[in-house]
This record gives structure tokens, C-alpha cells and sequence, in this order.
């Protein structure tokens, strides 16, 4: 008999262009990994969300359209993938500067892929999908 537990259903949720979104979409996801028991690394993973969502509002997200949050729990690990959907043109790419640079931006990426096991771009149309992965998230389950 199998008494493992089926993975919890995945969430999403669109956001406007306005910056309210930003710690909306971050609640969201902290709302979301609480009610799936998945407390390891949700610091980690609510720095991403806040980094993806504010990347997709500045470069990403057109005046008169918003982005897609949607977290997905992962099967085979315990993990969680987040997922940030917009129509903006353009591949996002960590900065090849050194980050003590005095520059005011361009280091969201490189706030995620420090933290992420895995990150990276899909293709949608119109946009992009810029996403990132989490392994070993669940309660009682190794990291």
C-alpha cells in the first residue's frame, strides 16, 4: 500500500502592471507554500518570487497587460518551481559585472540564480516564461 501523499495541486495567479503586485505576488507565494508544508528554503523562494515579478513589471509587462505567477510543486523531489509568464520581448540574462558595482540595477537575476538550484527562459507567445526551480522543499524531506 502506497500511504505517500499525492504532490498539492499547483497555483497561479495574474497580476497588473502596478507595483502593488510585487509584494502581492510575494504573499501569494508564501500563502501558498504554507498551506503545502514546504517551510524549507521559503525565504529563498519568496526573494525569487519578489525578484522574477519585479523584473517581469520593469522589462517585461507592456502598459495595458500584466504577468502570470504560477508555482508548481515538484513531483519527484519535494521541490517547488516558480514560474513568471510575460509578453515582453527579450531574454533576460544575469549581468557579467561584478555585482559590487555601483549600478542601481540589473542584479535581479543574479538574486535568483544564487539561491535557485535551477533557473532559466522559455518561449511563449507573445513573451517569455523566466523561471526558477527549488529542490527538496517539503517538511521532513532531506534538501
Amino acid at each position: 500500500m502506497n500511504t505517500e501523499s499525492p504532490p498539492p495541486s499547483p497555483r497561479e495567479r495574474f497580476y497588473r502592471r502596478e507595483r502593488q503586485s510585487v509584494p502581492a505576488a510575494r504573499a501569494f507565494a508564501r500563502e501558498a507554500l504554507a498551506d503545502w508544508g514546504m517551510r524549507k528554503r521559503s525565504y529563498d523562494i519568496a526573494l525569487c518570487v519578489s525578484e522574477l515579478a519585479t523584473n517581469a513589471l520593469v522589462h517585461g509587462v507592456p502598459p495595458g497587460r500584466g504577468f502570470l505567477l504560477r508555482l508548481l510543486p515538484l513531483p519527484y523531489d519535494g521541490g517547488v518551481r516558480v514560474e513568471v509568464h510575460d509578453s515582453g520581448a527579450g531574454e533576460p540574462a544575469v549581468p557579467q559585472t561584478h555585482a559590487r558595482e555601483p549600478d542601481e540595477g540589473g542584479r535581479g537575476l543574479l538574486l535568483v540564480s544564487e539561491p535557485a538550484d535551477k533557473w532559466g527562459v522559455g518561449e511563449r507567445e507573445p513573451g517569455k516564461v523566466v523561471w526558477c526551480e527549488f529542490a527538496g522543499g517539503r517538511v521532513g524531506e532531506a534538501p
